[in-house]
């Protein structure tokens, strides 16, 4: 779902299909019938097990199916809201342009780039948006909005992914692991490798084969633990006009930095990494050198796809190698 704009209205939308719906149902479903055998024992902790699993996945299907969807429709004049839940009645309201006295965009603590507008009425209440997909333009919006219903004194909002920005960033700064940090976790690896074969010594038992493995595996785990754990990190994109800047780390903590152009672009696609479209989307590039860049999260594949297209038209990328859904 997309905000839409129509002559001077503005749609915002929020909520999953019936589809979407019966799909996140469905898994949970099939995860908590997993459980069923539990019922069937004698042993009491098996069963209370199941039983909690039962429920627990009960509870999450009814309320993916019972959450509604919301839709605003913002005109010059007033805001039309719409909620309705699965199988429901429509209810509706009207916000008359008189009856608003503020407006804040709140960001989501979440997701970085993810706003909503809230609205301040006359009566005290305070009504929030569902979230602004068009991540790209969300000063434009806010501006658009205070300016028809005369709410002075608004403030902009910090939006990384603006395109009012010269630069967009997607992801957060590098920084590499402290020293006392990696060996911290070297150690834990070692420790936790070394416990069964402890454990058996401490108890008068000789140590088997698996035990004696798990010593060099320790020491493998922490080797890989004080050579690559800076490759970890991420990416950090720097989003400028004809050119893509991604930051990495290398092993050593040293920073590699990759430029993407325009005319270097096989096809840019959105996609999903993750369990949840609303919050594990990313723009994903991929050069005709073969090389791929992931994105770092962004959030929804709305908000995914926005900022695709701004790359689209920030690096001149070809119509037919721009493959956003």
């Amino acid at each position: 779902m997309d905000d839409a704009t129509t002559s001077t209205d503005i749609r915002l939308r929020e909520g999953a299909s019936i589809a979407q719906r019966l799909v996140m149902s469905g898994f949970a479903a099939a995860v908590a019938l997993c459980f069923t055998p539990g019922l069937f024992t004698h042993d009491t902790l098996e069963v209370i097990i199941s039983v909690v699993a039962l429920l627990v996945g009960a509870a999450f299907i009814g309320v993916v199916m019972l959450a509604p969807a919301v839709v605003w429709i913002i005109t010059p004049a007033e805001i039309l809201i719409g909620q309705q839940r699965p199988f429901g009645k429509l209810r509706t309201r009207i916000v008359a342009k008189d009856d608003i006295r503020g407006l804040q965009v709140p960001g989501s603590k979440r997701v970085k780039a993810r706003f909503q507008l809230a609205f301040t009425l006359a009566s005290g209440e305070r009504l929030t948006s569902p979230p602004i997909s068009d991540v790209t333009h969300v000063r434009e919006m806010v501006a658009r909005i205070a300016a028809q219903f005369d709410v002075p004194d608004v403030e902009a909002p910090v939006n990384p992914l603006d395109a009012s920005n010269p630069e967009m960033r997607l992801g957060d700064p590098l920084e590499p692991f402290s020293a006392r940090d990696i060996r911290i976790v070297a150690l834990i690896a070692v420790a936790l490798c070394a416990v069964p074969y402890a454990y058996k010594l401490w108890r008068g038992l000789s140590p088997g084969l698996i035990d004696m493995l798990l010593l060099p595996t320790g020491a493998i785990a922490a080797f890989a633990v004080h050579r690559y754990a800076n490759l970890v990190t991420g990416a950090f994109w720097i989003i400028r006009q004809d050119d893509i800047r991604v930051e990495r780390l290398w092993g050593d903590g040293s920073l590699r930095a990759d430029h993407i152009r325009g005319r270097d672009v096989k096809s840019i696609t959105v996609e999903r990494r993750g369990r949840s479209e609303d919050e594990h989307c990313i723009v994903t590039i991929r050069l005709r050198s073969g090389r791929r860049f992931r994105s770092p999260r962004i959030g929804s594949r709305l908000e995914a796809r926005a900022v695709a297209t701004e790359i689209v038209r920030r690096l001149g990328i070809a119509p037919e190698n721009n493959k956003i859904p």
